[in-house]
């Protein structure tokens, strides 16, 4: 990660901007392009504002007074929006987050808020779902976590193959979620990606 100091200026991202109108084609003087590179910048500054963040200090208040809670939280459905690494075009999705609580728990928006964290970084989705699922692991210390983001890429819709409505699905098992398939099974029922066996 760079170090502030490195970071260049707006004025130098504004002209990184119009470097690239130019390429592209097209006159970045011309009226309905002047405030373009300025407007882009100021995007690019909330596409990317996780770098800015501490995903580990987000998880750092937890609460131990839930009278022996020690079931699966899950958390499903979190929305998310991030940037492939590769080309630099959107990934959007749903990230369902679950863990086991070894005596502390922590608000559930905080689950949400890093998995934005994440997601707000130029990002591969199968990164993405590692770095999740680690974070709470590490910080948490909980009996077991898992992870599951579906997503779909327009890195693959707008260009290349430009194959539409496809998503892509990856997993993070750690600790019980891994090692207990009962466990694993219960998780991924709960969050809509495992049908269980009727017969």
């Amino acid at each position: 990660m760079l170090k502030k100091t490195d970071k260049p200026t707006q004025e130098q991202a504004e002209e990184a901007v119009r470097t690239l109108l130019l390429w592209a084609g097209d006159d970045p003087t011309r009226e309905g392009l002047l405030d373009t590179p300025k407007r882009v910048v100021k995007a690019y500054g909330e596409f990317f504002r996780g770098y800015a963040e501490d995903p580990r200090q987000i998880l750092s208040r937890t609460f131990e007074e839930v009278c022996g809670y020690d079931e699966m939280i899950v958390l499903r459905d979190i929305p998310f929006e991030s940037h492939c690494e590769h080309h630099m075009a959107p990934i959007i999705g749903r990230a369902h987050v679950g863990y086991l609580p070894n005596k502390k728990v922590v608000g559930i928006s905080k689950l949400a808020r890093v998995v934005e964290t994440y997601a707000k970084r130029l990002q591969v989705q199968e990164k993405m779902t590692v770095q999740i699922a680690d974070c709470i692991w590490e910080v948490l210390e909980p009996r077991g976590v898992g992870v599951v983001i579906q997503a779909t890429h327009e890195c693959m819709s707008t260009r290349g193959v430009h194959a539409h409505g496809v998503s892509m699905v990856t997993s993070r098992m750690v600790g019980a979620f891994r090692e207990d398939e009962k466990t694993r099974r219960e998780f991924l029922t709960v969050v809509g990606t495992f049908e269980p066996h009727k017969g």
